[in-house]
């Protein structure tokens, strides 16, 4: 795989005094980094900082927010007009020493690293101490108590690293001050964005120690250096007064309500005795944050909308038809949930299951038990900012009234104990699985939606009667009822009425971009072509085995690539030379894989499931340019003129044939566009539309 580029992301607001000095030390800093784009985001400054900014010439770029949202706004800004590269943040106050950049993505390199973090010092050389331990309650009564310095010399005591001997060498700490790091793109794609709900301090706090939960390590690079001018908090009783309460707020985010009590506690204490010690005038900015803290906000006001707190979206918990720890992350209720995270917050309830697995019946069941099993294990998982997934422990006995009502109290009990936790009051719940019913059927909420993206009672392994029934309930009680086909919508109208929605699925435009060849997967690049290709489950109940293995034998000259777990038999496959399942591979490189494939199929089993679909990785091929070949079903006649359809096997392998010499119908970019517009952050926001618009009952 290709190394990463690089881009310096400089967040701006009434800098114009400082962001010279900044821009000036990037080429000696950048020398041996590599090639480099610098990015200044500005945060709606009044005074010359643009001017100064555009002076600078070509070689910086310009993005202008319109508005000042705050730090984190900023630095998502230029990682959003960065994709694919390393992203080095930098405050403006910040003097980059020679050849500092090359030293933190040598360090950035090592297995683990995720992020990197030079030595900062004072303008006259004096170490700045900027690393940190895990933020906890002990500890913040540790420094009101001791004073940060003191505490900071025993580790359960104080967050601060405060041994110079700890500056000299490499190292991994918890956190360290966010003035300049520099982040991998891997780890912001596994990671994300920035939470801008704390506009300022705290943001890289939170991204950190989220990183760390992602498995990234904090890498200290003591040969890089870089002159952080600072003391703007210790001058300013506002700014002290925000980082002192984004404190609580970030406990509260990370472990709760009750927690954040103890922590606010802490916090208030320190102010306190600040305050006491440093009378009337210097405990001024003391004053104000325990005043602060007494009658806190959730969230900070923006700047020049007061002190009234923001309207706040309802909270969403989505009781999912998948399994965030071991199914594809590109199913349409992930998608949705994880985009209206972006300002809600929502808990994702991993699928409870329709059936139990037993032999005879279930294809690999002890496989699939094990798999639930550790699933289950995890519990509760916060995998973003405003996003956590739990598991629940399920009793599937959905043949037996008893059984069923067992399974509704347990599953209900548990997740009303993780709202209670996340404090989600009165969310709006959406439903995919139907055999959620029971369980939510008694829950407080602000609206219920069905997700109506399949026909689970299709499903040949269910009891297909008590799903049926189910299903019906969902289509008779939920407030709204959303279709990601046409066909299902039209056949249940009589049940729904004006309830019902169509919400087509969406595609992740940016993610899905074509990969050049030299930065395709090797395991990929090892198959020889032509290549006919599929990404996505290989699941027996809706792939048609018995079509691939004819692809297999009457194409012997092309391969066959197949990526994706297989619950199917997928021996009847690989014994043929020409075939290569490659297996499961994580959402993240699945455009790589795509980006190598001649032609895509979509070889769908024709049945009650699959007629009334609408495949996700359909939009998933033409997002990258790529000719489609589909057995039928209903959703496809919205896609006249770019995919060919087959409605036997005799047509499929012709249709694969003629897509291998001639493409596809339309050329690569114009199918690409069809999509625009069509992105799961639209989607989710007319989710939210049509959810939200009503007032709480």
């Amino acid at each position: 795989m290709s190394v990463p580029g690089l881009a310096v992301v400089i967040v701006t607001y009434n800098s114009g005094e400082i962001i010279e000095e900044c821009l000036a030390s990037l080429e000696p800093a950048l020398r041996g980094a590599g090639a480099a784009r610098t990015i200044v985001v500005d945060n709606d400054s009044a005074d010359d900082t643009v001017d100064r900014v555009l002076a600078a010439g070509p070689r910086v770029e310009l993005v202008r927010t319109g508005r000042n949202g705050g730090f984190a706004a900023g630095v998502n800004a230029g990682i959003t007009a960065a994709p694919g590269c390393d992203v080095l943040v930098l405050n403006a106050d910040i003097r980059l020493g020679p050849g500092s950049v090359r030293l933190l993505r040598e360090r950035l390199g090592r297995a683990g690293a995720g992020i990197a973090v030079p030595r900062l010092t004072d303008a006259d050389g004096t170490l700045q101490l900027s690393l940190r331990r895990r933020p906890t309650v002990l500890r913040a009564l540790g420094e009101a108590l001791l004073g940060g310095l003191r505490a900071g010399r025993y580790a359960p005591l104080g967050e601060l690293v405060v041994d110079p001997r700890r500056y000299d060498s490499p190292g991994s700490p918890d956190w360290a001050t966010g003035a300049a790091w520099l982040i991998s793109r891997a780890c912001l794609d596994a990671v994300g964005l920035l939470d801008e709900r704390y506009f300022l301090y705290s943001e890289e706090t939170e991204y950190m120690l989220r990183a760390r939960d992602h498995g990234f390590a904090i890498a200290y690079e003591p040969r890089a250096h870089a002159v952080h001018l600072g003391g703007e908090q210790a001058n300013s009783s506002p700014l002290w007064t925000l980082a002192a309460l984004n404190r609580v707020r970030l406990h509260r985010e990370r472990h709760g309500r009750p927690r954040a009590q103890l922590m606010r506690l802490a916090v208030a204490l320190n102010e306190a005795l600040r305050a006491a010690r440093r009378g009337s005038r210097d405990g001024e900015r003391h004053l104000r944050a325990l005043r602060e803290l007494a009658t806190m906000t959730e969230w900070p006001a923006p700047p020049g909308t007061g002190r009234a707190a923001r309207p706040q979206p309802p909270p969403y918990v989505c009781f999912s038809a998948q399994d965030w720890w071991y199914h594809n992350r590109a199913h349409s209720d992930f998608q949705l949930m994880r985009h209206l995270a972006g300002s809600r917050r929502v808990l994702i309830v991993n699928s409870i299951g329709m059936r139990m697995p037993v032999p005879g019946r279930t294809t690999f069941p002890a496989r699939r038990i094990v798999r639930k099993l550790r699933s289950v294990a995890k519990f509760v998982r916060r995998v973003g900012p405003r996003l956590w997934v739990m598991s629940p422990l399920p009793v599937p006995l959905y043949n037996s009234r008893q059984g069923r009502a067992l399974n509704a109290w347990l599953i209900r009990t548990q997740v009303r104990a993780v709202c209670a936790w996340l404090g989600l009051r009165r969310p709006v719940i959406v439903v995919t699985i139907p055999t959620a019913w029971d369980a939510v059927r008694p829950m407080s909420r602000r609206a219920l939606v069905f997700n109506r993206s399949d026909r689970h009672s299709a499903f040949p392994e269910s009891d297909a009667a008590t799903i049926q029934a189910l299903e019906r309930r969902l289509l008779e009680r939920a407030d709204h009822v959303v279709y990601a086909g046409r066909g299902l919508m039209c056949e249940e109208s009589s049940l729904t009425g004006d309830r019902a929605h169509f919400l087509d699925h969406g595609v992740d435009l940016e993610h899905f971009t074509r990969v050049p060849p030299g930065s395709q997967p090797p395991d990929l690049l090892a198959v020889p072509g032509p290549r006919v290709g599929f990404f996505g489950a290989l699941d027996d109940f809706v792939v048609d085995f018995a079509l691939l293995e004819r692809v297999a034998t009457e194409l012997p000259d092309v391969s066959l690539v197949l990526v994706g777990d297989a619950t199917g038999d997928v021996e009847r496959l690989t014994k043929y030379p020409n075939v290569h399942w490659l297996g499961f591979r994580p959402y993240s490189v699945i455009p790589a894989y795509g980006s190598g494939f001649d032609v895509a199929i979509m070889p769908w089993l024709d049945n009650e499931w699959i007629r009334h679909a609408n495949p996700i990785k359909l939009k998933e091929y033409l997002a990258l340019g790529l000719p489609v070949v589909s057995t039928a079903f209903d959703e496809l006649v919205h896609y006249a003129g770019r995919v060919r359809v087959a409605r036997t096997p005799e047509d499929f392998i012709t249709a694969i044939k003629v897509s291998l010499v001639e493409g596809a119908p339309s050329p690569p970019a114009a199918l690409r566009a069809s999509l625009a517009g069509k992105t799961w952050a639209a989607r989710a926001a007319d989710l939210a539309a049509l959810v939200e618009r009503t007032p709480p009952a």
